[in-house]
């Protein structure tokens, strides 16, 4: 009877051990919350040890006993993770073995390059910006999502996009393209009565949004374009002959920079160049949608260096507002 007592008491404390094991709180933070990441090609040894060097496990042994029993070790997933304070080990253990990651908010805006691209997207995923870089820049990447490279570019709409941290550039570059297609699929029926495909909308948003710095005058200034276009004029876009220069912190175009031998000198060719110059804000995209019908056919910044532009019917309204605007150049020291 004693040996029967006996047996049964070892039973009920290996059971309340193995409980407290899997069950009871094993996280212990002083916060409610901490992000815990696990590189890709992580193994369980570098797993568990990286959890007791951040000190967040109380007792280690307790969690490596249950991730023998759960087979973690098989089944490691890299990822960011969210461990809240008081998680018990099999909370912990399901989480990081199913590959439950906490999302990540990726955005990206005001972007010229790929190289800007990559590098504003490596601080959300794990790949770093060299990786993401050589990934955009594959001379055979923009065909297959459909795209010549001048105007590959115009396939990443800036937004807020939900990302898991352990995307791959192709993971990254698939989804964006499923968003061009969202975008536009809204987009189209403005687009047809435009008579213009998405890149070319694209391209002349890119323009748009470096020739002003106010939203409140994109739609005048893609009218402006617009109106240059269906007369055949040259659009003659200053931010085309920075990207073809190289240098969009140019404040001042001279007239020996109107001769460069580019296909986005558009002072020397009409139409619009080959692609995008910058990726296009959505503001941009929607204002060329949608631009203000007007007369205007040039402009000029503002004398007072506000931002905006004086708009002009004539070249002789024009003259005027240009001739104010390099005097305040002048006056200011600013000859490049």
């Amino acid at each position: 009877m004693l040996v029967v007592f006996l047996g049964l008491m070892i039973t009920v404390v290996v059971v309340f051990q193995n409980y407290q094991n899997v069950f009871v709180s094993n996280v212990e933070l002083n916060s409610d919350y901490k992000i815990f990441y696990v590189p890709t090609g992580s193994t369980y040894e570098e797993v568990k040890d990286k959890l007791g060097v951040e000190n967040f496990l109380i007792d280690k042994k307790s969690f490596d006993w249950v991730a023998e029993k759960k087979e973690y070790s098989i089944s490691v997933k890299p990822g960011r993770y969210k461990i809240t304070n008081g998680m018990s080990n099999n909370e912990l253990i399901n989480m990081l073995r199913a590959g439950n990651q906490d999302p990540v908010m990726l955005v990206f805006n005001n972007v010229r390059s790929f190289a800007d691209l990559a590098g504003k997207v490596s601080k959300y995923i794990e790949p770093d910006s060299l990786e993401l870089l050589a990934h955009f820049t594959d001379s055979q990447l923009p065909e297959k999502y459909g795209f010549k490279t001048e105007s590959f570019i115009g396939m990443f709409v800036p937004e807020t996009y939900e990302f898991f941290w352990s995307s791959s550039p192709t993971d990254f570059t698939n989804r964006m393209s499923r968003e061009y297609e969202t975008f536009w699929e809204k987009r189209d029926k403005k687009l047809n009565r435009l008579e213009m495909t998405r890149e070319e909308i694209s391209t002349l948003a890119s323009i748009v949004d470096e020739e002003t710095i106010h939203d409140d005058e994109n739609e005048i200034v893609a009218g402006l374009y617009m109106n240059r276009l269906e007369k055949g004029m040259p659009l003659q876009a200053d931010p085309t002959l920075k990207f073809a220069m190289g240098d969009f912190t140019i404040k001042r175009i001279l007239n020996e920079d109107k001769q460069i031998d580019s296909p986005y000198n558009t002072y020397k060719f009409k139409g619009l160049p080959p692609g995008p110059i910058t990726i296009p804000s959505v503001s941009a995209l929607d204002a060329v949608l949608n631009y203000e019908k007007h007369n205007y056919i040039f402009m000029c910044a503002k004398s007072d260096f506000s931002g905006y532009h004086s708009f002009a019917r004539n070249l002789k309204q024009h003259n005027k507002n240009a001739a104010d605007y390099q005097k305040a150049l002048n006056q200011k020291g600013i000859y490049r």
